[in-house]
């Protein structure tokens, strides 16, 4: 480890359609949450992108059943050469609901050190003591890490499939990102 940030790695493993990364949602129980995507769990974020969900919501939504969440960009031009994942806002949708704005983010330092404290578990969920400064002093950080299935199916549309432990009855949670 280097100056406090997880050692870089570029080891992403291929599953029968796509690519295995591992994905973290995250957040402060009254706060929203936020994903980070990471080629695995010792690597850097590739992109965070804060949610338009309460994490207290999204925990509710979960253990209800099956989540999808859309993430919805506008088209742009051919010229424009920016890459799904790199653009700034997103419209979201939680299980057919529209619930605001994803924004993407640059890795914060909270970021950094909370996928630090993770970087030894490659999937599961829990608490983490939370900060007194952001949330007083009874704050708790919930956490959900999972290896997700990244499928690109083109240009505009990406797709993050969670991939259940057990490899029972499909995935629990969708993340679909998709320029329209």
């Amino acid at each position: 480890m280097q100056g406090g940030l997880p050692n870089l790695s570029t080891n992403s493993h291929r599953t029968q359609s796509g690519t295995r990364v591992t994905g973290t949602l995250f957040g402060y129980r009254k706060g929203k949450v936020s994903l980070s995507v990471q080629e695995n769990s010792k690597c850097l974020p590739t992109v965070v992108v804060e949610l338009a969900i309460q994490t207290n919501v999204l925990q509710k939504e979960i253990s209800a059943g099956m989540v999808r969440i859309a993430l919805e960009a506008e088209k742009r031009q051919e010229k424009d050469k920016t890459k799904l994942l790199q653009e700034p806002i997103w419209t979201m949708y939680c299980n057919g609901r529209k619930s605001g704005y994803g924004v993407k983010r640059e890795a914060s330092e909270e970021d950094l050190h909370i996928m630090e404290l993770l970087k030894a578990v490659s999937m599961g969920a829990g608490v983490l003591p939370g900060s007194s400064d952001i949330e007083g002093l009874d704050g708790e950080l919930a956490y959900m890490r999972a290896h997700f299935e990244r499928v690109v199916g083109s240009k505009d549309s990406e797709t993050f499939y969670m991939l259940s432990p057990e490899g029972n009855n499909g995935p629990e949670l969708s993340i679909f990102f998709v320029r329209i």
